[in-house]
Parts: structure tokens; sequence; C-alpha cells
């Protein structure tokens, strides 16, 4: 069984933008690895990529599914998903995803709580407009049922930006950059810290845009694996 960061323990870190894509059993489609507990059935967080006209056979999701589409134009038989859509498929859905055009996108397995029941899809643009605050320019939350919040932030340009972490922090680097500390992040760099370890950074020029979780890094009532 592959383990890969597996310890919710530790600061965990993965530049992906800077790594090779590793193919999938299924023509075409291509993933890059941040988290991982076993092998195609596996609890797992990774950035997928499916070349133009390629799919995954239908199948189903036990643990459940979600994902941000970071390029392109994703698809199943319930619709066309473009860049910037999130979706929450709960434990037990199932689809035939793919792409006609081509699609990257960030993906969560087998991490939905087992009561969570509910399917969600937020169009780009759509959720809730939070307030303003140090460093943080705009603020949309995606998805909060009070066991985690997922939220996107557009960071100010030249800025500092804290963010307290009293359950656990995830965080995705969709455009823009920031230093924490000495290390740089940009593009598709993925940062997890448990809980206790606020999140201190500054951004660069360009400010930056992130997709977070607050919330346990595995929820007590996880599906089973």
């Amino acid at each position: 069984m592959m383990r890969l960061n597996d310890d919710l323990t530790v600061r965990t870190v993965v530049h992906a933008g800077g790594m090779e894509w590793v193919p999938s059993p299924s023509p075409g489609v291509d993933r890059r690895m941040l988290s991982r507990i076993g092998d195609e059935k596996a609890r797992a967080t990774s950035i997928v990529r499916y070349a133009a006209g390629s799919r995954f056979p239908t199948h189903r999701h036990p643990g459940g599914e979600e994902f941000l589409v970071l390029e392109g134009v994703f698809q199943d038989e319930t619709g066309d998903f473009p860049a910037g859509t999130y979706v929450r498929n709960p434990p037990g859905s199932g689809h035939a995803p793919g792409s006609a055009p081509g699609c990257v996108i960030f993906v969560k397995l087998w991490q939905f709580r087992a009561t969570d029941a509910e399917r969600v899809v937020r169009q780009p643009g759509e959720g809730e407009a939070l307030p303003a605050c140090p460093g943080v320019e705009r603020a949309l939350r995606l998805f909060a049922d009070g066991h985690e919040e997922v939220r996107l932030e557009d960071w100010v340009p030249d800025a500092d930006v804290r963010l307290s972490n009293p359950q656990g922090l995830e965080l995705l680097v969709l455009s823009g950059g920031f230093a924490e500390g000495d290390e740089a992040f940009g593009a598709q760099s993925w940062l997890r810290l448990p809980a206790g370890q606020d999140l201190v950074v500054h951004t660069g020029g360009q400010g930056a845009r992130v997709w977070l979780k607050a919330g346990p890094l595995l929820q007590p009532d996880v599906c089973a694996f």
C-alpha cells in the first residue's frame, strides 16, 4: 500500500507545479500526488490532468469526492464544470468523469464524514462573500457545515497575512504566490498545517489567490476506508 505524506501531525508542503505528471490507469489522465494512503483505492489528495477527450470509466466514490477545477472544463453526466467550479460529491455517489477540451482539477478522495450526504456545486463566483480582513482583499465561502469550512481568498500584493489555525489548515495556491519564512510558494503549491500552527506569510507583487480548508485534517467520523 502506498503511503505518501500521511503523517497529519507535521507541517507538510508539496510544490506540485514543478513535479512530473504520473500516468493513471486511464489513458490521457495523469496525476501529481500530494498525499495518499492506498493504491488505486486510496484516501488521497491530488492534482489530476485530463487530456482533451480523455475520461475515466463509470465508478463510485464510497468515501466521497471533493474537487476544484483549476483549468479547462471538467465534465460528467451531470454537466460541465469550468475553471473555478467547486464540487462535493457525497459518499456513495458515482459518475463517469472526463473532459472534451481537457482540464486540470484539485481533488480529495475518501475524506468525507460518514454522515455528510449533501451534494454541493459552486459555479465560478458563487458562494458567500465574507468581510475583508488585514491582507485579504476578497474571501468567498464555498462550504461550511460546522465541521469544516472551505474558502477562496484573494490576498493583497506585498502584504502580511496571518491566519489562526485552531483545528487544522490546508491550502492550495491557485495563482500569484507568497513566502513563508524563506520558502517561496507559487501556483500549485500545497500546504497542510496541523492544529495550533498558525499561518504567517508575506505575499508577492501579484498577491495570491488561494483555496483554503479549515477544520480537522481527518474528521473523527471520516468514512471507513
